[in-house]
């Protein structure tokens, strides 16, 4: 058949007189065009989710996530985003049976990009097809489950393997096992209907399956809401130390995830929590803790108006809460820690939009600024992080390559002015959203810096007031000042319940229920904390402000291991309020974070071609020059 037809009477003649010269010549130029198009969109991309990124030239912290990067590549490199995560629903990978293999649910380009650009993959997979369960449909439990992993009827087992041998070749290790296992059914957000030891067979036949098919395969459990059932994760785990083959085969997964919204200061508690019941239960080592969701979603977009029930936040309160959850969860133990997510796709007007960029013109929200200048003066930071905590503020100081990073915010509706001791000759403050660098020099040793008050409104007070950002070069980890507490501060000890990562000191009625006495403190991260902080909304409330069933792509970092032993405590004062008594800090003994991976550095064509593209863009052009040469040779002949 004809590729080109000649419908115009004018070139007949010239068709039929040198029909061999004339194809080849078409067909060299064809393909010539097309090259030359392939490369005119990927140097100008006609959608930002469509677009190839060049590699970045900076190493990149793997412990700063974005969920769905792959929608905004441009805006996740420009973030500096270190890991992502994308799910891989089974329902649409082989939605017929055992033979389908759809490699189009999960676009490879989006894969290739992330290697390009450092960014790790967390694989979430979910979602049972109607003939791989006698359950309902994405949350029945896989028939076959408890059959051997190597029987043809545990088709979990097979879909499994095989993900693992086509994902593990691209760069994909890291897999959640289901998603929010602890919400029960009938409730909303539910997505396994199995039992706990259902669950926990789920996740051992994964650990199994996956580390015989990719050796480098970690195994991270679904990320777990807390609030919907605060004992699901003793009971699972429970569960897991019972089975007499889990102690011998690493309990059958390498880290535990959660999904932490809107009160920051929740965070340490839930993740001290998770320390502490594995230490109760001797899993050991512990296994890393990872926050792969958390935000608190702006309610009062003015370009983007949404109603709802509870967590009235606006958009600057968004931005607040990034560096506040960051800098809590990190201290706490957390190894990892995304954000839930870049950007919100197919969303129709009056949706709840979670993202850092807004839906339907991709404009940025003031919280994307506000994680790219916490991802800029945090990454790459060293533990111990040191910690002031008081009734009015937190102040947090990370020590990194560059110097050390002090982020601070108020905790009253009032503003607080601070007496921070200098540790250098001088520094900047950081504007959160702007990033501008305003220069800031101490008076008798001591910055003096205002830290403006919280919002509140219908009676919540989620969130801190503006953080602030203090960064002085050059200063070493051992220049920062210490004295000994005040005298009424008395040392963290252990309860019952255990104690958790970063010397987290965890009461029982907290940890378990998730509720205190309205008289009694809980002890958090060694430094106690009033009921009102510690208590947080029950499940109903949760269930109906926070993301569930939303579709999402996945990828995921190496969990960092978390130390065994319990750690040392070193009270330190920092900054001062000048008319209030401020409790004492305390640094927090973590372990080192796992190290930065390699850039990435893969040569490109003219600056846009990707390095695995670039023999395919040769191979086209080289044919296409040799068609277009042949044709005018015979041309010439004729």
């Amino acid at each position: 058949m004809r590729l080109f037809s000649t419908q115009r009477r004018e070139g007949a003649e010239e068709e039929t007189r040198f029909p061999v010269s004339r194809r080849f010549l078409r067909i060299g130029l064809l393909l010539l065009a097309m090259m030359g198009l392939a490369q005119g969109i990927t140097a100008v991309p006609l959608s930002t989710a469509a677009a190839y990124i060049p590699p970045q030239q900076t190493a990149i912290d793997p412990r700063f996530g974005a969920i769905e990067s792959f929608w905004a590549p441009a805006e996740a490199a420009e973030l500096g985003v270190g890991f992502e995560r994308i799910l891989f629903y089974w329902n649409e990978i082989q939605p017929a049976g055992p033979n389908d293999w759809n490699t189009l649910h999960v676009h490879e380009e989006w894969l290739a990009e992330a290697r390009a650009h450092n960014r790790q993959v967390l694989g979430l997979l979910k979602n049972t097809p109607r003939w791989a369960t006698d359950g309902e449909f994405a949350s029945g439990v896989p028939r076959g489950l408890y059959l051997p992993i190597d029987d043809p009827g545990n088709l979990w087992a097979n879909y499994v393997r095989r993900v693992a041998q086509y994902y593990g070749p691209l760069g994909v290790h890291n897999w959640i096992v289901w998603n929010e296992p602890d919400i029960a059914p009938h409730v909303y957000g539910h997505e396994f209907a199995g039992s706990t030891e259902d669950y926990y067979r789920l996740v051992k036949v994964t650990y199994q399956v996956m580390k015989q098919a990719d050796p480098q395969a970690k195994i991270h459990i679904g990320g777990m809401t807390h609030w919907h059932d605060t004992g699901y994760l003793r009971r699972f785990l429970q569960v897991v130390v019972n089975d007499p083959e889990a102690a011998e085969n690493n309990y059958f997964f390498d880290a535990l995830t959660f999904h932490i919204y809107f009160r920051p200061e929740t965070i340490p508690g839930i993740v001290g929590n998770a320390f502490g019941v594995q230490q109760q239960l001797g899993i050991s080592p512990m296994k890393a803790v990872w926050i792969n969701e958390t935000n608190a979603r702006p309610s009062m977009d003015p370009e983007w108006p949404v109603q709802v029930q509870a967590f009235h936040l606006d958009l600057e309160q968004q931005a607040w809460y990034i560096p506040q959850a960051y800098a809590l969860g990190f201290y706490a133990g957390a190894s990892h820690i995304g954000f839930y997510k870049l950007v919100d796709i197919n969303m129709n007007p009056g949706d709840e939009s979670w993202g850092l960029i807004r839906p339907y013109d991709f404009s940025k929200r003031p919280a994307f600024y506000a994680y790219k200048h916490t991802i800029k003066y945090l990454a790459g930071f060293q533990y111990p992080i040191r910690r002031e905590q008081s009734n009015t503020h937190y102040l947090f100081s990370f020590t990194r390559p560059q110097g050390v990073t002090r982020v601070m915010w108020a905790r009253t509706t009032a503003p607080v002015d601070l007496r921070v001791p200098a540790l250098a000759a001088s520094g900047v403050l950081v504007d959160l959203i702007t990033g501008v660098e305003t220069p800031i020099t101490p008076s008798g040793g001591f910055y003096n810096i205002r830290l403006e008050g919280q919002r509140c409104r219908n009676g919540e007070c989620l969130i801190g007031g503006p953080p602030v950002f203090l960064v002085e070069a050059g200063v070493a980890p051992e220049s920062i000042p210490t004295s000994p507490p005040p005298a009424a501060a008395a040392p963290a000890t252990a309860t019952p319940e255990g104690t958790g990562a970063a010397g987290a000191t965890v009461a029982a009625t907290t940890a378990i229920t998730g509720t205190v006495s309205t008289t009694g403190t809980v002890a958090v991260a060694g430094v106690s904390v009033t009921a009102a902080d510690a208590t947080d909304a029950p499940a109903t409330e949760t269930a109906t402000t926070r993301p569930t069933n939303t579709p999402r792509p996945t990828r995921t970092p190496s969990p960092t291991p978390v130390p065994t032993d319990t750690p040392t405590v070193i009270p330190t004062n920092t900054a001062v309020p000048p008319t209030s008594t401020t409790a004492a800090t305390e640094v927090a003994a973590l372990p080192p974070p796992t190290a930065l991976p390699p850039v990435i550095e893969e040569t490109a064509v003219a600056g846009v071609i990707p390095a695995d593209q670039a023999s395919y863009w040769f191979l086209g052009v080289g044919l296409g020059l040799g068609l277009l040469l042949v044709g005018v040779v015979i041309w010439r002949r004729r």
